[in-house]
This record gives C-alpha cells, sequence and structure tokens, in this order.
C-alpha cells in the first residue's frame, strides 16, 4: 500500500473536535525545538500538539509522515491528577505492508490485582472490545512486564496496511476515544488528598515505565538522533517524568538495576511473554493459561 496519500491527521482532528465538544482545551507550550522536525535523512517530518483541559492534564500528539513507506501515530491524553481514570493510549506503526496497533484505555492501577478498579472502567467496556475483537486480532508475545500497564480492552494487533484496514482503525479509533472521553465526565474527583497523591504516583510510575521501555523510541533516535529523541521523549511523550515525582526507574522496577547502577535494556526481565490473548471475553484474567 502507497502511504502516499495516508494520513493519521484526520485521527488527531477528530479527537482534538470531539474534545472541544464535550470540555475546553487549551493549549500547551511546546519546546521550540520539538515542535516540527526533519529526520536526519529528510525523508520523514515530526508534528506535535499539545492542550490541557479542566480534567485533563495533557493531551498530545506526535505523527510521523514518513512519505510512501512510514506513517506513525503516538497520541495519548493523561487526567488531572485529582482524577483516576484511564490513560488514554494510541500507538500506530504504519508500513506499506504492516500496521502495528496498541489502542488501549491504560489503567491507571492495576486492573487485574485491583478489581474494583476493573469493575470501576472496564467493566461496561468490554462489548467495545469484542467489536473489534475479530478484525483487530492478537498480534503475538507481549511481556509480563508491559501487561500490567494495559487493560482488558487493549488492542494489541499486527495487520496488514490496506484502505480497508485503515478505515476499520479509524472507527475503532473514534470508539475507543468516545469510550474514554464518557470516563472523564464521568470522573468524580479525589476526595482527598491522599487520593490525590495516590493517582500522582501511579501516574509518573507509568511515565517512568514508558519514558525508559517505549519499544518507539529506537525509531525516534533513528529518525532525529539520540539527543533530541530524549527531549522529546521525556518533555513532550511522557512529560512529567521530571515533574511528577521524584522517583526514578529503578526505585519502580528493582529487578532493572544492574551491578554497575545501570538499568538493564532488556524488555523483559521475567521473562514471561503472552502469544495469546491473557483475557477472556469477560474481562478475566486468565494468563496462566495463556502464556
Amino acid at each position: 500500500m502507497d502511504l502516499s496519500a495516508f494520513s493519521y491527521q484526520k485521527f488527531v482532528q477528530f479527537a482534538l473536535e470531539e474534545t472541544q465538544r464535550r470540555t475546553t482545551l487549551s493549549p500547551r507550550p511546546i519546546q521550540e525545538n520539538l515542535k516540527c522536525l526533519r529526520s536526519k535523512d529528510g525523508n520523514a517530518t515530526l508534528h506535535t500538539l499539545s492542550f490541557k483541559a479542566p480534567k485533563i492534564r495533557h493531551i498530545r500528539s506526535l505523527s510521523i509522515e514518513g512519505g510512501p513507506s512510514m506513517q506513525v501515530l503516538d497520541f495519548a491524553a493523561f487526567p488531572e491528577l485529582k482524577f483516576d481514570f484511564p490513560i488514554f493510549c494510541a500507538n500506530f506503526f504504519t508500513t506499506s505492508t504492516l500496521n502495528i496497533i496498541v489502542l488501549d484505555l491504560n489503567p491507571l492501577y492495576d486492573a487485574t490485582l485491583q478489581r474494583d478498579y476493573k469493575e470501576k472502567y472496564y467493566r461496561n467496556l468490554m462489548p467495545l472490545y469484542q467489536k473489534y475483537a475479530e478484525l483487530l486480532p492478537w498480534g503475538d508475545k507481549i511481556t509480563s512486564e508491559s501487561l500490567k500497564f494495559f487493560s482488558p480492552i487493549v488492542i494489541w494487533s499486527k495487520i496488514n496496511s490496506t484502505p480497508q484496514n485503515y478505515e476499520v482503525l479509524y472507527a475503532t479509533f473514534k470508539d475507543y476515544f468516545k469510550a474514554w472521553l464518557v470516563s472523564m465526565e464521568l470522573a468524580v474527583e479525589a476526595v482527598n488528598e491522599m487520593q490525590t497523591v495516590c493517582n500522582c504516583e501511579a501516574q509518573h510510575k507509568y511515565l517512568a515505565w514508558r519514558a525508559e521501555k517505549d519499544p518507539g523510541h529506537p525509531l525516534l533516535k533513528r529518525l532525529i538522533g539520540e539527543n533530541l529523541a530524549r527531549e522529546m521523549i521525556r518533555h513532550f511523550l511522557f512529560e512529567g517524568v521530571d515533574s511528577l515525582g521524584t522517583k526514578t526507574f529503578l526505585d519502580y522496577f528493582p529487578e532493572y538495576h544492574c551491578e554497575d547502577g545501570s538499568i538493564n535494556q532488556k524488555r523483559s526481565i521475567i521473562g514471561k511473554a503472552y502469544k495469546t490473548r491473557p483475557w477472556d471475553a469477560g474481562g478475566e484474567f486468565i494468563g496462566s493459561k495463556a502464556s
């Protein structure tokens, strides 16, 4: 599939317009050197957008347009710290032959261990996952460490790049984002400071993991170099990792500690991976049977 006429811009436009219909978006500042970038080889352009809203701490988009051979979207929305509703996450990497997709309402708290959180935000959304389950099947192995940051409705898929699949993905993105907006609208502010503190730490832990282990980092380094990639990751994509808390990646994930004090670069320390979907149709975790 020639990607020259393909763009994720309509995904971003839909999300921003839909959000604006339900709340008030305000622009957030972006570092000048991160606003619009050309790749080192001149073959790709990187565009960034950043906003906030009364219940949304940060809603941002990074789109990479690489001509006929590559298109990328990294779109996310993070709740204000007084709220515990999920983080919206859409990561799409598209080549002329393959689409790699992660789409989820990432839980702020472990949706497997904390059943009350899962019941609160995901029980009524299982039919939404089922609507697209056959069209966007499970995309092979995912590590046990990564899994704790996903919900029972996560779409993790690898599909062919075709115009038909593009439209399927667009419809799925719209439905998931509208579901996230409903969660945002219904979310109730924390009643005490301790809840806010817990929400803050949960979000900071998520940011620490993504800032260190996100699989899209090698692509950014290749496109714009290591220094700019690090700025993009820490000051834009996962903004808050340096300001929402003082704990380090190794404080949260000590199992990655090397003897010399550095971080183990492996994606998985536990070594357990899930080749098939580790939740049943009702959202119950069946990982021990699906690994």
